[in-house]
């Protein structure tokens, strides 16, 4: 049966890497469709994203790249294909609402299996997309308990991702490691710079000239996961916070779709602290 798949591999950099993985392909007759690849100088680490495109066994592919790349090499053959994705979220609805629009409009290469918040402010809109919506209140329960009952609805599906559309609450070390380089967060890029209630009214009474978003894993360090998509807006004196508040929205959910996109068509590798970025 004739196949497209993509090849990820990370591994240290050695002279004619490329050319050994070439070979591989070229010997079972396939296509290489796109070819990317990157070294960091710094770690002589070796980085390559290949889409590929013929008749071949997965199998036999993964068998013949394992025999081929150095000892200690991690690389995937990964067949295309829709991936799952969990939302949590909050009360704000601008991030989650971009992302439910262009799910609905066939242009999220993903398939959301639900949406999890902690107030139930947010389920009409997620009604009208026909999506299942949970909602698991925090009153009155630990993080931990709190995450233990999220945990458990989260074991009723199968997912990929889980992506964090403005869910305003700090995730326990526990969690993110259970859901380690699964977990997709979006926020204002003031941090650290504005910390706690209101970034946006701090940053305009600091005059700030730029607002921006980032989106990035998430780690057991708060907003300092590695970064996968960024972006930044003008501002100047004649915008009020509200303003602000409104440009930010709008560059924020514009980085999370992108963001989306590039893990989803595998783009993302994640070195350290870091991404390498295809």
């Amino acid at each position: 049966m004739k196949n497209k798949a993509r090849i990820l591999i990370d591994c240290h950099d050695a002279k004619g890497l490329v050319y050994t993985v070439s070979k591989v392909f070229f010997n079972r007759n396939l296509n290489i469709d796109n070819n990317q690849e990157f070294v960091d100088k710094e770690t002589g680490k070796f980085f390559m994203r290949t889409v590929v495109s013929g008749f071949f066994e997965l199998q036999d592919l993964n068998n013949e790249l394992r025999a081929n790349l150095p000892k200690g090499s991690h690389f995937k053959v990964i067949m295309p294909k829709k991936k799952k994705i969990i939302l949590m979220v909050t009360k704000e609805s601008h991030a989650l609402g971009d992302i439910l629009i262009r799910h609905s409009a066939g242009e999220l290469d993903a398939d959301i299996q639900a949406v999890i918040g902690n107030h139930k402010t947010l389920e009409k809109l997620v009604s009208r997309f026909d999506i299942p919506f949970h909602c698991i209140s925090a009153n009155k329960l630990t993080r931990e308990q709190h995450e233990q009952r999220v945990m458990k609805t989260l074991s009723q599906f199968t997912f990929d991702y889980i992506v964090l559309a403005k869910y305003m609450r700090i995730l326990t070390a526990d969690f993110v490691k259970i859901y380690s380089k699964k977990i997709i967060n979006i926020h204002h890029s003031f941090l650290p710079a504005f910390i706690g209630a209101n970034p946006y009214k701090q940053a305009f009474e600091r005059g700030v000239k730029i607002i921006g978003a980032t989106a990035h894993f998430v780690t057991n360090d708060l907003d300092e996961g590695p970064i996968i998509a960024q972006n930044i807006i003008p501002v100047n004196h004649r915008f009020n916070w509200q303003d602000m508040q409104k440009s930010g929205r709008d560059v924020e959910k514009s980085v999370l779709s992108r963001a989306l996109a590039l893990v989803l068509d595998d783009r993302v590798f994640i070195h350290g602290n870091k991404t390498i970025v295809f």
